[in-house]
């Protein structure tokens, strides 16, 4: 039985930080006065590349959720998850924004690489990232980001690489 939405109050970027901190990282969230919702956003508050937007995307693929790292100057190819699946396209879904808060536990635009309100989802990362030593990720909310080594965002989310970028 899914919980109602309406009773699930969005989890913050102190949620994000907390992770962060057990996690023993020393990486601190920062705060922008401007939106960093898109990538560009992003990118332009930070003053580094669009690659080195870390999107993280909510997918719902045959009714399970999963988490999808991508480089901000990508696309993800729905058909390659579908493949990974080993289901048809239409089985591959981006979350609503009612999912991303029930399930990811964020409004969409904020949703981190971690922490999720669903534990032990699948969590891929683009291999096009492998591009950036220093990515920076949604901290939560819709201002909040954090820059970290891609290599360390692979250990603390376990993600795995994968090949999920649409060819152009």
């Amino acid at each position: 039985m899914q919980p109602n939405p309406q009773l699930l109050a969005p989890m913050t970027p102190a949620d994000v930080q907390s992770a962060l901190d057990r996690l023993n990282t020393g990486i601190q969230i920062r705060f922008f006065d401007n939106s960093t919702a898109t990538s560009q956003q992003a990118a332009d508050n930070v003053g580094c590349e669009l690659g080195q937007i870390v999107k993280s995307l909510a997918f719902i693929i045959d009714g399970k959720p999963i988490v999808v790292l991508a480089s901000g100057d990508q696309r993800v190819d729905d058909r390659k998850l579908a493949e990974m699946y080993s289901v048809g396209r239409k089985k591959v879904k981006i979350a609503s924004p009612e999912e991303c808060v029930t399930i990811y536990g964020y409004a969409p635009g904020g949703v981190p690489p971690l922490p999720h309100r669903t534990p032990d989802m699948a969590i891929y990362m683009d291999d096009s990232l492998q591009r950036y030593a220093i990515v920076y990720a949604a901290g939560g909310a819709h201002n909040a980001i954090f820059e970290i080594p891609l290599v360390k965002l692979a250990e603390i989310t376990g993600a795995k690489f994968a090949d999920v970028a649409r060819k152009e």
